[in-house]
């Protein structure tokens, strides 16, 4: 695999759950809140069935690789969860109640646990000229309370959603839209993610470096085959920043937060 600092990125698009913050606890946490909520909407203790379609092992407090929630939008993960009530012998439109009635978003700002201290490591890339910009299976709302509660706004380009009406992951059109509202091409950009669908989407789109991160759902040997470089985390990026040699500015950058 080849070492990072010899590619000399001109943006970075990171993945966030399980690459910047703690998937486990992000997710985990979310589940066993909504086991809870519906337990008290219909009565009916379904948190091990849910766990089982979610696809998180209690018992170890870990997100299941290939589960339901390792890379799949809240609009499939509602879905599935009225398909477990429907399973605990509730009619279809009375799970669509349960579930209506128990559904919350994770909390963005309580259940986010950082790697590292995304405020610096991204605030080092920018120094060096290198643009940022986040692909998300996550939807809008809870991935920009996030982006607020860290206070890394102002260094973030651009970021893509699960509900921007945008083809989601492993589908490369998450890398190709941020690549052209950053006016980068792809080969000239690092993907950094920890699921086999953000390594998938970033060589489909002919993205110049794809990084595997260890912090999140998938281990290295589901990893390696898609990667070019595996870290352990993204706290290992901050190595790459200071090595980074500095940018020129170039013609049209666009250094806000760009939404649409």
């Amino acid at each position: 695999m080849r070492r990072f600092n010899h590619f000399k990125a001109q943006a970075v698009i990171f993945d966030k759950d399980g690459t910047l913050i703690d998937f486990d606890f992000m997710w985990g946490g979310w589940t066993l809140h909504l086991a809870e909520q519906l337990r008290q909407s219909s009565g009916l203790d379904v948190r091990e069935a849910l766990c089982g379609a979610m696809g998180y092992d209690e018992a170890n407090k870990k997100v299941l690789p290939h589960g339901m929630l390792a890379s799949n939008p809240m609009e499939k993960l509602y879905r599935l969860t009225v398909d477990v009530m429907r399973s605990q012998g509730l009619a279809p439109a009375e799970a669509e109640r349960v579930v209506a009635q128990g559904w919350r978003i994770p909390d963005p700002v309580l259940l986010a646990k950082q790697f590292t201290d995304t405020r610096a490591l991204f605030a080092g890339l920018k120094n060096k000229g290198i643009q940022i910009a986040i692909a998300t299976a996550d939807d809008r709302a809870p991935t920009q309370a996030m982006i607020e509660a860290f206070d890394i706004e102002n260094y973030i380009s651009a970021i893509v959603c699960a509900d921007d009406g945008i083809p989601s992951k492993p589908a490369p059109d998450m890398v190709l839209t941020l690549c052209e509202r950053m006016r980068v091409a792809p080969a000239h950009v690092m993907v950094v993610g920890d699921t086999v669908s953000d390594l998938k989407m970033a060589r489909a789109s002919g993205a110049g470096m794809a990084v595997g991160a260890l912090s999140g759902v998938s281990s290295a040997l589901d990893l390696a085959p898609h990667a070019d470089l595996l870290i352990e985390s993204v706290d290992e990026l901050h190595a790459y920043a200071e090595a980074h040699e500095t940018l020129a500015p170039r013609a049209g950058l666009n250094p806000g937060l760009a939404t649409s």
